[in-house]
């Protein structure tokens, strides 16, 4: 029996210890409990995670959540234990007894929230698990990530509807901060949530200035660290495009006196968690980073965010900004708007586009494998030179159009470090058992740390089964003999019979359309950012209007408001391909790579854009790499063609 409605705010303090709601959370929480779905559209920092958490302990079963985002899996977990809540989370960083132990809890019933990632659901283990467990919810962070035509698609959330209806569960909430209106009646329409159910609160911050500044890109550095000094707006974040930007823009910083900090995934796991822990906790005043940092970052006293570059959509604007002023302080939000950053971010959105003659290859090789069959993703985006996200998009579009379904995925092989002497594990089991596992470890290739064991060559080769093997192993990981990692994940699949009604060619042009529409939407959004940051105007009421918040007056204390004039965005001369450009381009196409043979393909490489055959052959370290990145892509495409 569900609780009633009267009592929530008593629930809220005993779990919580809030004793209001704010806007929008009790209406969100009554809809869940009245066992509807709901769609949540709150502003970053408006309390979404509690619409799920509090329904989820008040309701009988276990609420599945999905999140992108390992660490903020963690935090949340780790907040929610300490408050004696039973949440876990399932990820890629736990040990097989820590995974067990995790679903003893989901079966017996004792966990009453489980963290996973959207990936999880193509494992045939997770399927089982969850087909036998009492599901209530299902919640859905950054659920944008949903919509095809959003500015974040992500295609493994694409399964996610199927999957609640397939496994009957009764509720879901989709939850996000970042939806259009369009957006937002796919979000409702893929879940089947009413109307009547959509929450939207307003994404009007009275506490944040916004400021837009238009200024030249070799006057930009200058703006900014005499904005830094003068105003000591800290902490602060400033957003960069380019990792090396990044890099430069901190030490720039650095050099004029100011504590600053690089942060982008280029940077070692153990540099970036430095860079984020010292501008935690005070030790320095401004993080310099590309959009890889700030996803789950809880820190309320945020001062200022400063866009160095352009941001590449208005929901990526609206996100970033509303990680500042968290504690309803003042704080200041100011982009140096610049055209010329432009090439950059229409060059990435270009870049990604696949050639169709890539997308036939990728279609021949999947719908000709047989009715079962697995795949190396990693392996399959090198040879198809296809980008891992577009190669799991255009699956998705076959699972989507009934032409394969997933069946499941496993490790090929296991990598293997002894605790314990390798003879000294062998020697405590009974003697069959020895001459099994000396086998066994004689059949890997031995490094000078780790035993790498190919699961099924070492099956075939001492003429046990696969099954055996892997049970074998973990019993010893379990008694703490030895440390296993696994690697070369393969992704296993079934052809549906409506794979032998379509011809792999129609389906590939079909494919080379759906990527080429994204790619002018995509391109559109980069034109709505040049619009907001140059017209006249209220800039709060612009971009409340832009997600469906219609308001008549203006707020009174935006940069615009306060008297900044509007004008158009400075833009340097466009660059251009010289003669010396020319020779590099004849000398690299004399050297033959392989990974350059294809027009779009050079034009990437010219233009800086790494991609899985390049990174293969390695050749973002030719000298070649990134000669015309200041030189817009489809300049460099149709040179390429007129003249090749």
């Amino acid at each position: 029996m569900e609780p009633h409605h009267t009592g929530l705010e008593a629930e809220l303090l005993k779990y919580f210890g809030h004793s209001n709601f704010r806007e929008g959370q009790r209406q969100v929480i009554e809809t869940i409990l009245d066992a509807r779905s709901a769609l949540a559209v709150f502003p970053t920092g408006g309390g979404k995670s509690l619409c799920y958490q509090l329904p989820a302990i008040l309701m009988e079963g276990v609420t599945l959540v999905v999140s992108p985002l390992i660490a903020l899996m963690k935090d949340q977990v780790d907040v929610l234990q300490n408050r004696g809540i039973a949440a876990a989370r399932l990820d890629s960083t736990l040990t097989p007894s820590e995974t067990a132990s995790i679903y003893e809890g989901l079966s017996s019933g004792k966990l009453k929230l489980l963290y996973v990632a959207p990936e999880r659901f193509v494992s045939e283990t997770f399927i089982a698990k969850i087909k036998r467990a009492d599901i209530s919810m299902l919640a859905i962070d950054e659920a944008h990530c949903i919509s095809e035509w959003g500015h974040n698609f992500r295609p493994e959330y694409l399964r996610l509807a199927a999957l609640a209806k397939k496994f009957r569960i009764p509720r879901v909430l989709a939850l996000t901060a970042t939806a259009t209106p369009a957006v937002s009646k796919e979000i409702r329409e893929a879940f089947r949530i009413g109307k009547k159910d959509h929450v939207q609160t307003s994404f009007h911050r009275p506490n944040l200035a916004l400021h837009i500044s238009p200024v030249s890109a070799d006057r930009r550095l200058d703006f900014l660290i005499d904005s830094l000094k003068a105003k000591k707006p800290f902490p602060a974040i400033v957003y960069v495009t380019l990792q090396h930007t990044a890099e430069s823009v901190a030490g720039s910083l650095q050099r004029a006196g100011i504590r600053a900090k690089a942060y982008h995934a280029g940077f070692a796991n153990d540099v970036r968690a430095t860079a984020q822990d010292d501008f935690m906790q005070g030790r320095c005043d401004v993080i310099v980073a590309t959009i890889a940092f700030g996803m789950g970052i809880d820190k309320a006293n945020i001062r200022s965010v400063f866009h160095f570059n352009l941001p590449k959509t208005l929901e990526n604007y609206q996100q970033e900004i509303g990680r500042a002023g968290r504690d309803g302080q003042p704080s200041h939000c100011e982009m140096l708007a610049c055209a010329d950053d432009l090439t950059v971010l229409q060059n990435f959105i270009l870049g990604d586009t696949p050639e169709e003659q890539a997308l036939r290859h990728l279609v021949d090789h999947l719908l000709r494998q047989g009715d079962e069959f697995d795949i190396s993703r990693y392996d399959i985006s090198r040879t198809t030179d296809i980008r891992p996200l577009v190669l799991e998009t255009v699956i998705t579009y076959l699972e989507k159009d009934k032409i394969l379904e997933p069946a499941g995925l496993f490790y090929a092989t296991l990598q293997i470090a002894f605790r314990h002497p390798e003879d000294r594990v062998i020697a405590g089991h009974k003697p069959e058992r020895q001459k099994f596992l000396q086998s066994l470890f004689a059949s890997g290739k031995r490094g000078t740390r780790l035993l790498t064991i190919d699961l099924e060559a070492s099956a075939e080769k001492i003429g046990e089964s696969r099954e055996r093997i892997l049970k074998a192993l973990s019993y010893l990981e379990e008694a703490g003999d030895i440390e296993i990692k696994p690697s070369g994940l393969r992704h296993r699949f079934r052809l549906l019979p409506r794979a032998k009604e379509q011809n792999p060619h129609e389906i590939a042009t079909w494919l080379h359309g759906l990527f080429t529409s994204r790619e002018k939407q995509d391109l559109g959004r980069l034109d709505g950012i040049v619009q907001f940051a140059s017209a006249p105007g209220c800039s709060v009421r612009r971009l409340l209007n832009y997600f469906g918040e219609k308001t008549d007056s203006d707020c009174g204390h935006c940069g615009r408001c306060r008297g900044e004039t509007a004008s158009p965005l400075p833009k340097g001369a466009d660059a251009d391909i010289s003669q010396a450009d020319v020779e590099v381009i004849t000398n690299l196409r004399a050297e033959g790579h392989a990974a350059l043979r294809a027009k779009r393909q050079l034009a990437r490489f010219l233009c800086g854009i790494s991609s899985p055959a390049v990174s293969r052959d390695r050749l973002t370290r030719h000298d070649a790499f990134g000669t015309l990145q200041a030189v817009p892509f489809a300049k460099v495409l149709e040179y390429l063609n007129v003249c090749l």
